[in-house]
């Protein structure tokens, strides 16, 4: 059985991979990801991917790279990781005033095999209104300064959520039903 190895460091995505039951060792890509796109958001979070998967298994002789890069967008703007918790208590209440897509980038490089395999997932999110209070009280529960959006849907910011339309995993960093479509692909059957 060839390997997995996951490059990225995200806490989130290495609980969804064994949530599912696969076996995995982390290579953390050293890729800076672009914020900008000049085509679409859906081509930028491809191509963020593919260079992590790309970087990772530069350094591997053997076994199948997953890279993934989510971003939030609002309009015409991406919503990354902030900076700090003023950053994040402004990006809060920004997506808590309207709709948001999240987007996510999928790209597998079965190495032996020499195939890449790269998608996209997008979900739509609605969020309550929240008050400055409820962000400060969220704040002092979770950290938001790994998080695209400043939220966690599989957390305590969950209950900010009204509805979603699309994945769940996306959401979370990781669309699963994706990922283990390319997987049988190349010969992993995750059942």
């Amino acid at each position: 059985m060839r390997k997995i190895i996951l490059a990225s460091g995200s806490k989130a995505r290495q609980r969804l991979l064994r949530q599912i039951g696969l076996k995995f060792e982390v290579a953390k890509s050293n890729v800076k990801e672009k914020r900008t796109f000049k085509k679409s958001c859906s081509d930028l979070v491809i191509q963020n991917a593919l260079r992590k998967a790309r970087e990772a298994a530069g350094r591997l002789s053997a076994g199948v790279v997953i890279a993934a890069d989510t971003v939030v967008l609002v309009g015409k703007k991406i919503v990354a990781k902030p900076k700090n918790i003023k950053d994040a208590h402004r990006t809060l209440k920004l997506l808590s005033r309207k709709p948001q897509w999240v987007y996510t980038g999928l790209a597998v490089i079965d190495i032996e095999g020499r195939k890449e395999f790269a998608t996209y997932e997008k979900t739509k999110i609605y969020m309550y209104k929240l008050t400055d209070s409820q962000i400060k009280r969220y704040f002092k529960k979770v950290s938001p300064l790994d998080k695209a959006g400043s939220f966690d849907i599989q957390g305590p910011g969950g209950a900010f959520i009204d509805r979603i339309e699309g994945c769940f995993y996306n959401v979370v960093g990781l669309p699963l039903a994706k990922l283990a479509r390319i997987l049988e692909k190349i010969g992993f059957d995750i059942f």
